[in-house]
Formats: structure tokens, sequence, C-alpha cells
């Protein structure tokens, strides 16, 4: 009884809210979570783990909204996002092992640790030197590899641009880019030789890491510049769609040069 006059407490202080500042609208937040939790069938079954690939979608359809320059629906991503976050805490709490405040005490602690340039006296003006006093903070935290903590959920791509990143701040670098084209020719002359499928699969890895090594020398994030590609490229593929239906014609009734001669149409459209 007690706790179903908590809950409808809550309901009424969402329902009917006064909250001004970020701090009141988090707690109104936190405390339909709450309310979400304890009446809602679905919420109810809900774990760390079932939840995990929604947060990764949610992710993904923030960055979708960044992409489009979409705001109404970045702020609404934003909230998803948020909502997601709020939830894993609630869990956690629920089974006792953290609590909201711990989560922002570690933060706070962290962020002010690793910015002895901002917090601290040591000196840091350049984006490297900042990097590498951040790699060097980590190990003294108790890690024993620089590679400690490279998320295994990452794509593939943004996992080896990770890693390279990593190994690059303490100098394990190619001196310039240069070398890494010149690896690039190497990796593909190699691809080319390979005999069967398992060395094709070993040499084409190769060259991706490569690709992916060499983009850190363009400032680029590989999965931003192949996300754009593929953007770029199903864009110009929907022009060639409308064209095929605009003809009449199945695919089958297009040669090979005339669906080409459509695509290079597509490319110079805008």
């Amino acid at each position: 009884m007690k706790n179903q006059q908590s809950t409808d407490a809550l309901k009424e202080s969402i329902l009917n809210h006064n909250a001004v500042t970020p701090a009141e609208h988090f707690e109104r937040v936190v405390n339909l979570v709450k309310v979400l939790r304890s009446e809602c069938p679905w919420d109810r079954k809900q774990t760390p783990e079932s939840l995990a690939h929604l947060l990764l979608e949610e992710s993904y359809e923030l960055v979708h909204a960044i992409d489009t320059g979409d705001d109404p629906e970045l702020k609404k991503e934003l909230g998803d996002l948020m909502l997601h976050v709020c939830f894993q805490v609630l869990l956690a709490d629920e089974s006792g092992k953290f609590s909201f405040v711990d989560v922002f005490e570690a933060l706070c602690h962290k962020l002010i640790s690793r910015h002895p340039h901002v917090f601290g006296d040591v000196k840091a003006d350049t984006e490297q030197a900042v990097v590498s006093n951040w790699e060097n903070l980590k190990m003294k935290e108790g890690r024993t590899s620089l590679l400690d903590g490279v998320p295994k959920a990452m794509s593939e791509l943004l996992r080896a641009y990770r890693v390279q990143k990593k190994v690059a701040g303490v100098g394990f670098d190619w001196p310039s880019d240069e070398g890494v084209l010149d690896k690039l020719t190497e990796e593909i002359g190699e691809l080319r030789k390979a005999a069967d499928r398992q060395e094709r699969e070993e040499e084409f890895g190769d060259l991706l890491f490569t690709i992916v090594n060499y983009s850190r020398f363009i400032d680029t994030n590989p999965e931003d510049a192949l996300r754009k590609a593929t953007n770029k490229f199903m864009g110009r593929f929907r022009k060639v769609e409308e064209s095929v239906l605009a003809s009449g014609k199945s695919w089958p009734e297009f040669s090979a040069e005339e669906l080409d001669a459509l695509w290079n149409a597509a490319k110079q459209s805008r």
C-alpha cells in the first residue's frame, strides 16, 4: 500500500510538474522512469542486457539526426538516449550496485583527474599532449595495456581506428602518410596474389586495417567517411531507380552500359 501511494505521488508530480531548471527536469525524467518500471509490464521485464541493443540503436539514430542536420529529431534522439542512461542507472540502483550519485561522482572524479592541465599544474598546450597525458593517466589507474578498455561491441572499423589512435598516442606510428600509402600498395599486391579464400580474407583484412590507419593522417574518422560514402551511393542509386521506373522497362532489360550511363547521369545531378 505504501509503495502504491509513493508511486501515485510520483505520477502526480510528473503530470503536474513545475520544473524549470535542468536539475528539476532531470528529476522528473528519473521519476518517470521509476513509475514506468513499477507499472508498465514491458518496462518491468527489462534488464541491462535486454536494453543493450536498444541503446546502440538509439545512438545510431542520434548520429543520423546529426548527419542530416535535423535539429527537432536531434532533440528527440538525445532524449531517447538520456532515457536509456536513466533506465540503466535505475536497474543498477535496484540491484544495490550504484546510484545516480555514484555515477556523477565517478564522472567528475575521472574528468578532473584526467585534466591536470586544467585542474592542476601540468602543462599541455597541444591536443597531442592532452591525449598522451590521458593515456598515461589511465595506465597509472591500473591498466596493464594501452589496449585495455577498447570495447568489443564497437563496429570493427571504429575499433581498428581506436586501437590505432591509442598506439599512435605513445609514438608507435608511421612517421608520415607516405609510409601508409606505400603499405596500401603493398597490401593490394598481396591481396592480388592470395591463393585461397582464407588467405584472401586475411589480406583483405590487412588492407582494411591499413586504410583505417591512413584515415588518421587525413584527420578523418573512417566510420564517418564510410557512412557518408554509403549515403551518397544510396542517394545516387535512388536516382537510377527512378530512371528505370520512368522508362517502363525492368532491370534485366537494361544492359550494363545503359545502367552505367544512368549512374553517371545520377552523379551529375544534384
